[in-house]
């Protein structure tokens, strides 16, 4: 069991999310902000974060920044979900620091595979 972090401010996205990772077993933590998910990271320190590209406040490109800032912090594998399909955003999210990039709409089924993978790596 692993220690999840969901930030996103769309509350359907994070509670199908928290769903889906906590039928897995883990422990699932949500926030609807960057801010949040990185005061939650700084707290916790989770095994493993996923970050809503766009959020109010600080973004979750913004919060990858800030986390990989941070020595205690740097190798938290961080996953971003977002809507931004386009290869340049795929890019931008790459460069900000993330493990891995999934786009919205998302198959829950991938998403839990992509963290598993994470988490085993």
């Amino acid at each position: 069991m692993a220690h999840i972090l969901v930030a996103d401010d769309d509350v359907d996205i994070r509670e199908l999310v928290e769903f889906k990772l906590s039928t897995l077993g883990h422990e699932v933590v949500a926030v609807a902000d960057g801010s949040s998910a990185v005061e939650e990271v700084r707290r916790r320190r989770p095994d493993l974060a996923v970050l809503d590209v766009m959020m109010p406040g600080m973004s979750g490109l913004e919060a990858v920044r800030v986390i990989r800032n941070e020595p205690d912090l740097a190798d938290l594998p961080v996953i971003l979900l977002t809507a931004r399909a386009q290869e340049s955003d795929r890019e931008t999210g790459f460069d900000s620091g993330a493990d891995d990039y999934i786009t919205k709409p998302f198959s829950p089924r991938e998403l839990a595979a992509r963290v598993e993978a994470l988490l085993n790596r």
